[in-house]
């Protein structure tokens, strides 16, 4: 069964990356000002590869995901830049085209399943309404397809959670279901975001194994969003880094964990609970609070937070440097691991500041907020 017509259909015999953002900003009009949610964001994925984006809540990793997709308020957004989709620009289409190109070209599995799916309409009712739309599937057909969808995410008795509502089902297959929806018309990219929020560890893994044999059968790339550096860790091709609407390290992903340059990224690293640590260790926190992205500080916005700050970091702002390992840029003029940051943070560590402190372990009334 052929699609439907694609407005402004990507170019087939493109022969360069998949996805390519070149400064992409999104800003939202607020009562307290403009919100400067992603800032100058650019980025490579080619097909079948898959992208870690990482960070804390409030860093811009979802509001980027939904800024290429196009997925944003129609009011009140200030959206600037280009995103090129199998060398189509995506930026400045309209709804209807890109309604058309949501589900069959790229996809999105949200953080939350059980506000994602719809509580009043039953399992199979939710997949079978994007193969009729795109695919112009008989309904007999679709069902067999949703059928078939679920039982390749992995639910049990799949015909059965066809006529089942979505209370009916755990967290777990829930999140199943909002995987089969977004593979339902073939996507070529897929974005997940947080897909293993508010599962338990065992269940984590799984949905993680399944997206990677789904987009390994469909050679689909993936762009995975999550604060945890453990769940790119393995599964990924290169790591962005992102904080207060920026990337701020950028790296193949072996690259990025035995040579990470930006102390953010190694603050993530460090705040990772750890299986060897004894009962009731402390762990390792991150001084402080993200900054206001209304009015970002002076200079580089991790420095009233970073054990590696010095006067320059709270004056100037450092920008991506061009890599000198292939692949790896990072915005910090003290970064990790170099004599100059290792000296700087030898310095503050001297000095008991709050962010040096708690990289250190000392108690959290000694690291306070910065």
């Amino acid at each position: 069964m052929a699609r439907r017509t694609i407005l402004s259909a990507p170019d087939r015999g493109h022969q360069g990356p998949l996805l390519q953002v070149e400064h992409l900003k999104t800003h939202f009009n607020a009562a307290v000002g403009v919100v400067k949610a992603v800032d100058d964001v650019s980025f490579t994925l080619e097909r079948g590869k898959t992208l870690g984006i990482v960070g804390e809540s409030g860093s811009g990793k979802t509001i980027l995901s939904r800024s290429v997709m196009g997925l944003l308020p129609p009011k009140n957004v200030i959206r600037d830049g280009s995103v090129l989709y199998e060398g189509t620009q995506l930026a400045g289409l309209g709804h209807a085209a890109m309604r058309n190109i949501w589900g069959t070209e790229m996809a999105m599995v949200f953080q939350d399943p059980m506000t994602s799916l719809n509580p009043v309409m039953k399992i199979g009712k939710q997949i079978t309404e994007s193969l009729i739309f795109h695919l112009s599937m008989p309904t007999g057909e679709a069902r067999q397809t949703a059928i078939a969808l679920l039982a390749s995410v992995g639910i049990p008795e799949p015909a059965q959670r066809f006529d089942e509502y979505p209370h009916q089902l755990s967290g777990g297959m829930r999140q199943r279901v909002m995987i089969a929806i977004a593979l339902a018309c073939g996507p070529r990219l897929l974005f997940a975001d947080e897909p293993t929020t508010a599962l338990d560890v065992t269940v984590q893994n799984q949905i993680l194994d399944l997206l990677q044999l789904q987009q390994a059968e469909r050679n689909m790339a993936l762009v995975l969003v999550t604060h945890d550096l453990g769940v790119v860790a393995g599964r990924t091709d290169e790591i962005a880094v992102m904080y207060a609407g920026k990337i701020v390290e950028k790296a193949p992903t072996s690259v990025l964990f035995s040579d990470m340059k930006m102390p953010y990224t190694e603050a993530l690293l460090r705040s990772i609970p750890k299986l060897e640590n004894k009962p009731h260790t402390r762990l390792s926190v991150i001084p402080g609070r993200p900054p206001d992205l209304v009015n970002p500080p002076t200079g580089c916005n991790f420095s009233p937070r970073c054990p590696y700050a010095q006067p320059r970091c709270f004056e100037e702002e450092p920008v991506l440097q061009p890599p000198a390992t292939p692949g790896h840029e990072f915005a910090c003029w003290y970064p990790v691991g170099t004599p100059e940051g290792d000296d700087a943070r030898r310095r503050n560590e001297a000095a008991g500041t709050p962010a040096a402190a708690a990289a250190t372990g000392a108690p959290l009334s000694e690291a306070h907020d910065g």
